[in-house]
């Protein structure tokens, strides 16, 4: 069998993609038999002069996404999009390898950051479109004659400890703060946003559950979280090191089982034929699921009687919960009960006609069911058996829930994500899950691309955490003043000779050389920001509008050749297989 090697080459090729694409495709076999290339692309099928990362986050929405919190537009402090776009290339290469293995002719593979950075947004972008789509969420609102405050990480210990707070329950969450002495109605209040967060990228809570954590040690806060089942991690000031190894672990099983069932590889997509079950709930698991399909694979899902509760979250796009179906339209499902010896049995009936079966449950439970690895690979030999889990084993056999946000303080993430004058805090967008997602199917195809050298299936450990370690972070953070200005109507986010160069700034703006940052700002808010375009072009000033509103990037023709619209927009399948 043979292996790729990265033969980009193309002028436009990412430098950060690439580096991630080649880190994660070294770790899969021997390069020096390369036959499948790949190039990974600024904007790739998009009409639109995309030529960096800045540019990616503010075209495509992740500014938008990442900013909802604090009510305008910021950028990420990290190459998110180009990590993105790294993964999806090495996704790309093992399913063109597996394609070729059964006869398909595929030589190349492309992809892009602009691809990427539309996939990560799936769900948010579902959301903003669905027929029963609601306005933009306001990162504040007036409640009861009280102002709930926005924040991204609004917790701050009297002794100067910023954490985070995870709480999966109602219950939980009011208790944590009962025994912290807030008011219950307060508490109750702050709920709804809190629980919401993941969906709308927003969190806005009344004042006194911040204020209370001012005057409060963290050691007494640790312990409330504990006596009530809630979560707090204190939010890193440093990155984790970088680490060498694959963000996934292969675990061959003892017996070999050989390729399981044949199919017919010669068509487009390159895993058409092969089975997937999957049992997860959430973004990790599901998109996991989703990358596999949209790559060919057929993927069932199994659900509790009654369906996935998240079925029924607004909004809605005609039956189904968009955000939902973002990640699990084009899925069959099954519905079974775990809890019984007959739905046990229906799963290891699922299992044997399947090549992989993934889940995202919490640590134990796949043993407890009787569904753990070595259970489900007796059933079908060559199985790739998927773990998606928070934190691996990484803090050990009891780890605290392991969900995008605690994920993002303790690996130091969220002090990467912002700049260097500002306090560490974590994203609102779910970058630890929809990476985390991503590095799981990248796990599975590097297993199933290792079953055809040897026979053998694999189990695929990976995690939120160890997909937080894949972000390349710099020695240090640079402030990102001077990259974005306000306009009239909207903002701009300007290229790097804007910094380089301030003097051509200033002759766009029509001011002079020794014009201070604040004179800028003032000139940019006179006039909209179709004004300053072809004035910033003129200067040699790279500018990108930034989006403000997801819905319109399903009504611009620009992005038509990159997204599906129906009852929500979609991302189509980012890769070009030739």
């Amino acid at each position: 069998m043979t292996l790729c090697v990265p033969r980009t080459g193309a002028p436009d090729t990412v430098p950060v993609a690439a580096g991630v694409a080649a880190h994660l495709l070294a770790s899969v076999g021997d390069a020096a038999t390369a036959t499948i290339a790949w190039d990974i692309g600024w904007q790739g099928p998009l009409s639109l002069p995309l030529t960096d990362e800045q540019a990616v986050q503010a075209a495509c929405g992740i500014m938008h996404v990442h900013g909802r919190a604090a009510g305008r537009p910021a950028p990420l402090a990290v190459d998110y999009a180009s990590t993105v776009a790294g993964v999806l290339a090495a996704q790309g290469v093992c399913a063109a390898l597996l394609a070729r293995a059964g006869g398909a002719d595929v030589t190349r593979v492309r992809t892009s950051v602009g691809q990427a950075a539309l996939l990560a947004l799936a769900q948010y972008l579902a959301a903003a479109t669905a027929d029963g789509a609601d306005p933009e969420v306001s990162p504040s609102r007036v409640d009861a004659g009280e102002e709930l405050v926005p924040a991204a990480c609004p917790f701050v210990s009297i002794d100067g400890v910023r954490f985070e707070l995870e709480a999966l329950d109602a219950e939980r969450w009011l208790d944590f703060w009962r025994l912290l002495g807030v008011d219950r109605a307060d508490t109750g209040r702050g709920w709804r946003s809190f629980q919401q967060r993941f969906a709308t990228a927003t969190c806005a809570l009344p004042r006194a559950l911040p204020a209370t954590a001012r005057r409060t040690p963290f050691t007494t806060i640790r312990s409330a979280a504990d006596r009530a089942g809630a979560a707090v991690l204190p939010v890193r000031h440093d990155p984790l090191p970088p680490t060498v190894t694959p963000p996934w672990t292969l675990t061959p099983f003892p017996e070999p089982g050989g390729t399981t069932i044949d199919r017919d590889r010669t068509a487009a997509a390159p895993l058409e034929g092969l089975r997937v079950v999957e049992s997860a709930r959430r973004v990790q698991g599901p998109l996991a699921g989703h990358v596999l399909r949209l790559l060919g694979a057929d993927v069932v899902r199994i659900e509790p009687p009654g369906g996935d509760p998240m079925r029924g979250v607004p909004p809605m796009a005609g039956t189904t919960s968009a955000r939902f179906s973002a990640l699990n339209a084009g899925k069959a499902v099954a519905e079974i009960d775990f809890t019984t010896d007959a739905g046990r049995r229906a799963v290891r009936d699922l299992v044997a006609e399947a090549d992989v079966f993934l889940h995202n449950w919490a640590p134990g439970k796949a043993a407890r069911l009787g569904l753990d690895a070595d259970d489900l690979g007796a059933v079908r030999p060559g199985l790739v058996y998927a773990w998606a889990s928070g934190w691996g084993d990484a803090l050990g056999p009891e780890p605290p829930v392991g969900t995008d946000y605690l994920v993002q303080a303790h690996s130091g993430l969220a002090a990467a994500v912002r700049p260097a004058d500002e306090p560490p805090a974590p994203s609102l967008m779910t970058l630890t899950d929809v990476l985390g997602g991503l590095v799981c199917a990248q796990g599975v195809l590097a297993a199933l691309v290792s079953r055809l050298r040897t026979g053998r299936g694999s189990r695929v450990d990976s995690s939120l955490y160890s997909a937080a370690a894949l972000v390349p972070r710099g020695p240090g953070r640079s402030p990102a003043t001077g990259r974005m200005v306000r306009t009239r109507d909207g903002y701009i986010a300007l290229g790097p000779r804007a910094r380089e160069r301030p003097e051509r700034l200033t002759r766009a703006f029509g001011l002079g050389a020794s014009a201070s940052a604040e004179t800028i700002a003032s000139r940019a808010r006179t006039r909209p920001t179709a004004h300053w375009l072809p004035r910033l072009a003129a200067a040699g000033v790279a500018a990108t509008p930034v989006c403000t509103d997801l819905a319109d990037l399903a009504r611009d023709p620009r992005f038509a050749p990159a997204l599906t619209v129906g009852a929500y927009a979609a991302p189509l399948a980012p890769w070009e297989f030739s």
